[in-house]
């Protein structure tokens, strides 16, 4: 059988780390990403969210910016300061469309992308699987 057609295990799927405050949004983003054949783990504020990073070490991270503790651009600072998640792509989601004009706060956060609410899902997949081919084109580029 060419390698090709044989189907990936569960646990060669990315992991992406989902990180929003509202239960039914978490829920829709986490069916729609698994259904992409994602592997998904959530958190509901800043503080999880930080720990369940450390302890999983995801593959993107898909984060509100509004959320409890502390809020998605501190969480995305800390990410990028512990060595070993420095380079998991960010894909930040948020109701907050006066945000966009904040460019160095995004960049100074280490966030890779934002798209403002709502969002259709198919959207967000997209994101993250470019997000994710250039996050493994550049370590491919330098070792």
């Amino acid at each position: 059988m060419d390698r090709a057609f044989i189907p990936h295990s569960e646990s060669d799927a990315p992991l992406v780390l989902i990180v929003e405050d509202d239960l039914g949004t978490r829920v829709l983003y986490r069916d729609c990403l698994s259904l992409s054949g994602f592997r998904t783990a959530d958190a509901h504020n800043g503080h999880q969210a930080l720990a369940k990073a450390r302890e999983l070490h995801p593959d993107a991270v898909l984060t509100d910016l509004a959320v409890p503790g502390i809020d998605g651009f501190e969480f995305c600072r800390a990410l990028k300061q512990t060595s070993a998640l420095r380079d998991i792509p960010i894909l930040a989601v948020t109701g907050h469309a006066e945000y966009l004009g904040q460019h160095d706060r995004f960049i100074h956060a280490g966030i890779s992308q934002v798209l403002v609410k709502p969002c259709p899902p198919d959207v967000i997949v997209q994101e993250l699987r470019r997000l994710l081919a250039a996050t493994s084109a550049s370590s491919l580029r330098h070792p």
